[in-house]
């Protein structure tokens, strides 16, 4: 919780913070007998509500639709005071079929964003960097699915390390996101890259891209040749 006070201090007002709930409740449990650990996780952030954007679900690839009851019932026991936004990888969400409608129907139903995760650049590439191709195996490949439910869209790019390579991409989320923010949406975008030092880099190209379409703040500062991932404060 002192950790968390910190967090709320030194971000300025409009800061938004995403957190994915945790390993334990996604992945160990797998959504099933979790509410003691859910209350407790969620409870952290009571203090810093005004600075909380979208928690984040992420599902293992091997949850599959025979399990969206567990989902369901996650999703009616959440607190309705947050917004979330759920993430699956299991082949079969992505099939156009009777199990991807379940999906969706499940998840407009209670208002739950589904997270657009785009690897494309990331499977396209043929590299002998070891960062890159550790982040192939270990990363997706699925479709992307551009569809836009409601009002807080998020989507995690997974590209290059460089920022030439993931260019077209980023343009052509930058134009998606603009249509979006146009019209009154609230995207959020997570920019990764597989040595994770780029991301800033990247990131702040993303930002420039988006610029030239729409108003947007000014790109805070990064230390310059920054070799290592920054903690938080």
């Amino acid at each position: 919780m002192e950790t968390v006070a910190k967090w709320n201090e030194r971000t300025f007002g409009d800061f938004k913070f995403c957190f994915k709930l945790p390993k334990e409740i996604t992945h160990i449990k797998r959504l099933a007998n979790i509410d003691r650990e859910l209350d407790d996780f969620l409870s952290r952030f009571e203090q810093m509500r005004n600075k909380l954007g979208p928690f984040m679900i992420q599902l293992p690839e091997s949850f599959s639709p025979d399990e969206l009851y567990k989902l369901e019932g996650l999703l009616s026991y959440l607190p309705k005071i947050f917004h979330y936004g759920v993430e699956v990888r299991h082949p079969e969400f992505f099939n156009h079929g009777k199990e991807e409608h379940a999906l969706e129907t499940l998840l407009n139903s209670y208002g739950i964003e589904r997270i657009i995760f785009d690897t494309r650049k990331l499977h396209s590439m043929q590299s002998s960097d070891p960062t890159i191709k550790e982040a192939q195996q270990k990363k997706p490949k699925a479709p992307v699915r551009f569809q836009l439910k409601g009002t807080r869209p998020m989507i995690r790019y997974v590209g290059s390390n460089d920022v030439l390579n993931n260019e077209p991409y980023l343009k052509e989320w930058a134009i998606i996101l603009a249509d979006w923010i146009r019209a009154g949406k609230h995207p959020y975008i997570f920019i990764h890259t597989p040595d994770v030092v780029s991301q800033p880099i990247i990131a702040a190209h993303f930002h420039k891209l988006l610029g030239e379409l729409i108003e947007v703040p000014a790109f805070p500062e990064w230390p310059a040749n920054q070799e290592q991932q920054l903690g938080l404060f």
